[in-house]
């Protein structure tokens, strides 16, 4: 069968008659199988949520602070700054 070693991770849920109408409306409409429409639609917003997690949101002050601090070349680094990069190149090479 074609495409079915892309598929072999199975996900079951229940949900209430009228969500599965609506779902099957909505992958009807796009011409789309049940089982993508619902696929795409969970790693889209599984997508944006760990973005939403992984992003650091500033205030307005916040941003020019930073922005500020990169723009400061007379700001010397810090010794444990300088200690973590030299552990770093330790490590990495």
């Amino acid at each position: 069968m074609a495409g079915t070693a892309d598929h072999d991770a199975r996900l079951s849920i229940r949900v209430p008659m009228r969500v599965k109408q609506t779902i099957e409306e909505a992958a009807a409409e796009l011409g789309q199988s049940v089982s993508d429409y619902v696929s795409g639609a969970l790693t889209e917003t599984a997508r944006r949520f760990i973005h939403q997690r992984d992003a650091t949101m500033l205030s307005n002050r916040d941003r020019d602070l930073f922005l500020a601090s990169l723009d400061d070349d007379t700001a010397a680094p810090k010794k444990a700054l300088t200690k973590a990069a030299k552990n770093y190149r330790k490590l990495v090479g």
